[in-house]
């Protein structure tokens, strides 16, 4: 039996290092040390229309929570964030597709996102407005553009690097159209896609809340954009941080609730990433 001996130069590592090695820890600390600093500056400043109190913006966002008006106002954005991001990654999907084996697909692609993608989506917003009118079908409109782009082009590089024995495979037995799409493609290039997904994620929330804050109400209804909106034109400003507060922690809760789980449930349990970060496949 052999016992493994401990080197002189080994120190023993605290309790306190090893608590300060976890980044939950640590990003917790900043996050406090932010949050001091507000305060404190907010106090210094003493001009409320300026800069409030966190405690004031605090208690705005839980007012807003409890009566209701900022929760309906989530649900606004969501519902029409859910409906533009899926007819934009249907149509990045079909247009990744066309392109994969097919020359004039790909030169099509390459086209489009040459001259789509470098063009804000807000920009198209006076666009939309006269050819869709005054609702939600504008700022849909403007979400498709934002997803679009960056997911076909993710999708499109995923797809071409695929093995083209793996391809074979398929066409050998017998896969055709969406079951071919369905079962070799999309597995094979899912970590890709999941980069361009979170990419037409985060350019489609930044675009709603922008596109709320210029026009956000449809039918009596309004987004956070247009919460926020509101809330500036009667210097509530202390609601007008809850509603910026809001918008970054859906966004951080989405990326963390939501793409990490799907990355470690999938590409992460597959063997195509590791925790880590790293890739395993080339």
């Amino acid at each position: 039996m052999t016992t493994t001996s401990r080197s002189p130069y080994d120190k023993p590592v605290s309790a306190l290092t090893q608590l300060w090695d976890k980044a939950w820890l640590r990003r917790f600390v900043l996050l406090l040390l932010m949050c001091i600093l507000w305060e404190w500056y907010a106090r210094h400043l003493a001009n409320p229309l300026m800069f409030p109190t966190l405690i004031a913006t605090v208690q705005a966002l839980g007012e807003a929570l409890i009566n209701g008006s900022l929760t309906a106002r989530i649900l606004v954005s969501i519902k029409t964030l859910l409906v533009g991001f899926g007819f934009g990654v249907l149509l990045a999907l079909l247009l990744a597709v066309a392109a994969v084996g097919n020359r004039l697909g790909a030169d099509l692609l390459d086209l489009c996102t040459s001259m789509f993608n470098p063009l804000p989506a807000i920009a198209l917003l006076p666009l939309a407005l006269l050819w869709f009118g005054l609702g939600n079908g504008s700022i849909i409109f403007v979400l498709v553009h934002a997803v679009l782009w960056p997911v076909a082009l993710s999708a499109h590089a995923g797809f071409a690097g695929i093995n083209p024995t793996l391809r074979m495979v398929g066409r050998n037995y017998g896969l055709r159209g969406f079951r071919y799409v369905a079962v070799i493609l999309i597995p094979a290039a899912f970590p890709q896609l999941l980069t361009g997904l979170r990419n037409g994620w985060a350019f489609a929330w930044r675009t709603l809340i922008a596109a709320e804050l210029v026009f956000g109400v449809s039918s009596g209804s309004g987004g956070i954009g247009w919460f926020i909106y509101e809330n500036k034109n009667q210097l509530e400003i202390p609601s007008v941080f809850a509603g910026l507060i809001t918008v970054i922690v859906i966004g951080i809760a989405v990326e963390n609730l939501v793409f990490n789980t799907v990355e470690q449930r999938t590409v992460v349990r597959w063997g195509m990433k590791n925790s880590g970060g790293g890739n395993n496949l080339s």
